[in-house]
């Protein structure tokens, strides 16, 4: 009887119990991780057991080098790579063309000091202005050329001279540490919103700078002058040779040439004191078969047509100074080792997970904004006409966009491309909505150092356009190291100043992150689709100093 009662009483509390549960709100449902702990496990271990990132590094820095735009490195480049993502196994890989201009590649350049004493002198040619044709002997001109107004100053005395156009300044002291890697207080004064702004004024002074660049070579050349230089931006004996006249009938006339620093003060110096000569010779070639440039793109196909796709991209076009290693080999280098990792280990996600190699980013973003175009959406252009000649990444107030019908396929996009430091989390471009799901992703990664998602944007590189358009688009924050004092675009952009284990934790990051985009229920969510803002101050008058 005893036991009955107990029985009953039992039932009665189990009865009370589910009453109450079913009288109280429901609570919602925990939604499953995209990703277990069983494949991150794995994931690691093909990362940090099993990579093979320093090879592919190597291979892309060493042995094909720095890859212009265009030129035979980038072919190499560009076969090499499907080449690879073919023998892992990867589908649907494929060159993506879209118009660029002229391959450009430097074969060999001398420039050295000839009297008063023989001296060879740091220099590397401007990209896309011709060379030489053998070796050519010339007295300098330091002729400073800062605006047209210049030109007349030097009119009828440039003949014949090899023309040093940059007003020699002093030495810049160092102030701060060359190589650095970031403590948590500096990634948290990223965490701050940062009120976005259609400011053409910014743009203003890149667009003068490379308009008068052509300007400087037509002057020069139709006064007579054989060639003309510019001192490096950089300390330190470094070179960059950056140039933008790609397209096709923008050739420069002259040879043109940066000379480090150190060098260039050394030839104003002894010019203010008698005669300096020079010797030259640029060995350069054209390259005209092909004016088309090409996006790389491999895919792990998703088990659910209808969900979209995301990507992980670099790009694979460098400078020339040096090999390419850091900028961007080192991004390149890491999604090809996420693509190969997942494929190794046989995922089956629901989204496809696509890989791009971008061309022509060091001209203005262009492989990005081609495929923007062809897939994404069409976008109004700027009513600037110099703007639109410099390319898509200056079209800040180019409106309307108009979606096409892949925008809603893209599902997120992640870029890496601040050189070889250590992945330390996500820059959320503003995208309030998509930063929660990102710190969710991104916890499991506290252990590696790649668990923070800050506010603030970034720029120069291939997810700005998307961003810009409201996809879900994201760049890696990393540590700096020597990237942007000493490496980016120089001749020490070399495969020593990179650091595997960085370049490792960077694929094991990007590997996790793309396989949770690709899984999660519902993708990222989009920002807004911009229209054209109002002023930010409809009450400013211009500043006569910017005229």
């Amino acid at each position: 009887m005893g036991e009955m009662m107990q029985i009953g009483s039992n039932l009665g509390t189990l009865l009370s119990i589910f009453l109450a549960a079913s009288l109280a709100p429901a609570a919602p449902a925990r939604a499953a991780p995209p990703v277990d702990a069983d494949l991150i496990n794995r994931i690691a271990d093909a990362s940090f057991n099993h990579s093979e990132i320093a090879g592919t590094e190597e291979y892309l820095a060493d042995r094909i080098g720095g890859r212009m735009t265009n030129s035979p490195s980038m072919r190499e480049a560009e076969r090499w790579t499907q080449e690879r993502f073919r023998a892992w196994g990867l589908k649907n890989v494929r060159a993506d063309g879209f118009d660029f201009g002229r391959g450009w590649w430097m074969e060999s350049s001398q420039l050295r000091m000839t009297s008063p004493r023989p001296l060879g002198l740091r220099s590397i040619p401007i990209a896309w202005t011709p060379g030489t044709q053998g070796p050519v002997k010339a007295s300098i001109l330091v002729a400073p050329l800062h605006s047209e107004k210049d030109f007349a100053q030097w009119k009828g005395k440039v003949q014949g001279k090899f023309v040093l156009v940059t007003w020699p300044g002093a030495p810049k002291d160092e102030t701060e540490p060359a190589f650095k890697r970031l403590q948590e207080a500096d990634i948290a004064k990223s965490d701050h919103f940062v009120e976005p702004e259609v400011d053409l004024d910014r743009y203003k002074k890149f667009i003068e700078f490379a308009t008068f660049k052509r300007k400087v070579d037509g002057f020069l050349a139709g006064e007579g002058a054989i060639a003309w230089a510019q001192m490096s931006r950089s300390e330190g004996r470094l070179v960059h040779g950056e140039g933008y006249s790609y397209k096709v009938g923008e050739t420069p006339r002259l040879p043109a040439f940066e000379i480090a620093a150190e060098d260039y003060r050394r030839l104003a110096r002894l010019a203010k004191s008698g005669p300096v000569e020079v010797e030259f010779d640029s060995r350069i070639h054209y390259e005209d078969a092909d004016h088309n440039a090409y996006n790389i793109l491999a895919e792990i196909p998703g088990t659910d047509a209808r969900a979209g796709y995301v990507m992980a991209g670099a790009h694979l076009d460098s400078w020339v100074a040096g090999d390419g290693a850091a900028d961007n080999g080192a991004g390149s280098a890491v999604v090809m080792e996420a693509a190969r990792i997942l494929a190794s280990l046989g995922v089956k996600p629901r989204r496809t997970i696509r890989f791009v190699l971008w061309a022509g980013e060091e001209q203005g973003l262009l492989g990005s904004a081609a495929y923007i175009e062809k897939y994404l959406a069409h976008r109004g252009h700027s009513p600037n006409p110099e703007m639109v000649a410099l390319g898509p990444y200056f079209e800040i107030d180019a409106f309307p966009v108009e979606p096409l019908p892949g925008f809603g396929e893209m599902a997120g996009y992640f870029n890496l491309d601040n050189g070889s430091g250590k992945v330390r989390g996500i820059y959320a471009e503003g995208n309030f909505a998509a930063t929660p799901i990102l710190k969710q992703w991104l916890a499991p990664l506290a252990s590696v150092g790649a668990s923070t998602v800050v506010a603030e944007p970034t720029g120069g590189t291939d997810h700005v356009l998307m961003s810009r358009i409201g996809l879900p688009a994201f760049e890696f924050i990393q540590d700096p190291l020597d990237y942007g004092s000493r490496v980016h675009h120089t001749d020490l952009d070399v495969y020593d100043h990179l650091r595997m284990e960085d370049l490792r934790q960077a694929a094991f990051v990007m590997a996790v992150v793309l396989m949770n985009a690709a899984n999660t229920e519902a993708p990222l969510p989009h920002n807004v689709l911009p229209t054209r803002p109002t002023p930010r101050d409809p009450f400013k008058y211009p500043d006569p100093e910017e005229k």
